[in-house]
């Protein structure tokens, strides 16, 4: 084994092929990681993290990636980036209406996925399928579409009485998952919500949330040779030199033969990958 690459971790990289393809980014080197499947490799954590935003080292990483001043002044982490329904851009009191201009008052996608089982989710348009890898969805299909990020959590909200946000990982990360009929699926969730989904209409205007009856549903296949029976999960602030033999990719997780690793939570941390 020798080292390859070095640098600051990025939530991987991905392609949607058959199946998908991944890249593990440190710094400006991206490492594709499908030719290392049942192949011995190491990650090895300097213990240095380098804030995502400033580039200031941290001893610790708020909302994946930064320093705490950073996570304590950029929009990009306020509570209402996770919790969209709460955004306060039209209050006047964004952090940085800028960037509110850019990130959320912009068309999103409101879409249905199957990941651990079926979820509902938001995103903008140009994320996709790259939202839909990150999460382990074995399908998904896009079911509305609205013209602002606030529009897309009120709608998540209201699916949220019938369905799940969250994936399960432990769950996701142990099976392929059984396949279903979303377009099905969709079509009950809009009969059993219609009067909250028109309320929503009569509010914004019927041309600011639209049903999308169209979308085809997206399959995904993922890298994995082998599922884990039972899921251990492993944290470079517990274990900095975690090695084993690479048997599958999912979402952001790697999956060893001693554990598995969510790439995403250590945004920022120093790395050395060996192979």
């Amino acid at each position: 084994m020798h080292s390859i690459a070095h640098g600051t971790l990025s939530k991987m990289a991905s392609h949607l092929a058959q199946p998908v393809e991944y890249s593990l980014r440190l710094g400006d080197e991206a490492i594709a990681l499908n030719p290392h499947l049942r192949q011995k490799i190491k990650l090895r954590y300097t213990g240095a993290i380098f804030c995502e935003s400033c580039g200031r080292k941290t001893k610790r990483s708020f909302s994946q990636g930064y320093c705490y001043p950073c996570f304590k002044k950029l929009a990009s982490c306020d509570l209402c980036v996770v919790s969209p329904d709460r955004c306060h851009y039209d209050q006047g009191t964004c952090r940085d209406p800028e960037w509110g201009e850019r990130f959320c008052m912009q068309p999103h996608l409101v879409y249905l996925a199957n990941s651990s089982a079926v979820k509902v989710g938001i995103t903008k348009p140009d994320q996709l399928p790259t939202r839909w890898i990150d999460q382990g969805a074995s399908q998904a299909l896009p079911v509305m579409r609205v013209a602002t990020r606030q529009q897309s959590g009120l709608v998540e909200v209201i699916f949220k009485q019938e369905v799940s946000d969250r994936t399960q990982w432990q769950t996701m990360l142990k099976s392929e998952g059984a396949r279903l009929d979303l377009r099905s699926f969709r079509d009950e969730l809009f009969a059993t919500l219609d009067a909250d989904i028109q309320a929503l209409q009569q509010r914004f205007g019927i041309q600011a949330i639209q049903n999308d009856l169209d979308a085809q549903p997206v399959d995904i296949e993922y890298p994995v040779q082998q599922y884990p029976t039972k899921v251990v999960s492993l944290n470079f602030d517990k274990q900095p030199n975690i090695e084993g033999i690479l048997l599958g990719i999912k979402g952001q997780y790697l999956i060893f033969d001693i554990g598995v690793i969510n790439i995403r939570k250590f945004t920022s941390y120093e790395v050395e990958f060996i192979g």
